[in-house]
């Protein structure tokens, strides 16, 4: 896949592309050889999130990271297209297929957290482990019916959004990342991290459109795979409390914190990170 602007890949190769049944091109890095280790991004992001992972996975792992459908250097949506959590699960699913290398170790990070759990779910045999990075989403407790984010929350994210629509990116950006890691996170933040969330920036109010569902101690009771969760010691309490429900609910779940880390830990403390993912992986495969 050609990029108009090489100095956007940050030193990364360029993208394959796998075209999906959808007539969607899914872009993609694929570094290194044996069982198939697929990272899955979240919100802003985009295949060059993992950059920090994708050199030491690949020592031992056939590393592949996409950018899920309409992130960068995708097209955004035509008004017939719909941006989809849902579709993103199946999106993973048929890459995987198109790959002919399952069933994988699937590390998702955030919204990718809530897109791994699904396709963990939803297409079991296509998953060896699963690693879970402050997963994003609210969470389904006792008899509630609807389970959502708090109100104040959602309305920051929604005066987020509008900023970028109405073509205040950086101020809507920054809105929204300090709400998900902690205040001044953006502000200090590399260079490439606020290139790549600009990149992305008008996925934020599709998927506000398009709310995540909650998690219930019933649907992970069904995750049979091994599973790892990790958050960051100084994450946001719905990420740390998301991390802790599905550490009890998924039978043997294992958990670990990034110490001194928020939402991007994998990023900011790579190596902490790191070593936990392939500790447990190659554990778990021993």
């Amino acid at each position: 896949m050609e990029i108009s602007d090489p100095a956007k890949l940050f030193g990364l190769p360029a993208p394959l592309a796998a075209q999906l049944q959808a007539g969607l091109a899914a872009p993609y890095l694929d570094s290194g050889d044996g069982e198939l280790l697929l990272l899955v991004h979240g919100s802003l992001c985009d295949f060059r999130y993992w950059k920090p992972q994708l050199a030491p996975f690949s020592t031992c792992y056939r590393c592949v990271a996409p950018s899920l459908a309409h992130y960068w250097p995708g097209a955004q949506p035509a008004e017939s297209e719909s941006f989809s959590w849902s579709r993103h699960v199946d999106e993973m699913a048929e890459l995987i297929a198109h790959l002919d290398a399952g069933p994988a170790h699937v590390v998702g990070h955030s919204r990718g957290g809530c897109v791994a759990f699904h396709l963990a779910a939803r297409y079991p045999d296509l998953v060896r482990t699963l690693t879970l990075a402050d997963p994003g989403g609210p969470l389904q407790q006792g008899e509630a019916t609807v389970a959502q984010l708090p109100e104040t929350l959602n309305a920051l994210r929604a005066k987020a959004a509008g900023l970028i629509t109405a073509g205040d990116i950086d101020t809507g950006l920054e809105l929204f990342v300090d709400s998900v890691s902690r205040p001044g996170f953006w502000k200090k933040s590399t260079h490439e991290f606020r290139m790549m969330a600009t990149d992305n920036a008008h996925t934020l109010a599709l998927q506000f459109r398009d709310p995540l569902p909650a998690y219930s101690a019933q649907l992970a009771a069904t995750i049979r795979c091994p599973t790892l969760l990790i958050d960051g010691e100084k994450s946001p309490r719905m990420f740390r409390k998301n991390t802790e429900m599905l550490a009890s609910w998924i039978a043997d779940a294992r958990r670990e914190t990034v110490a001194g880390a928020s939402h991007g830990m994998n990023v900011a403390h790579p190596s902490a990170f790191n070593r936990y993912v392939l500790g447990f992986i190659q554990a778990t495969s021993a």
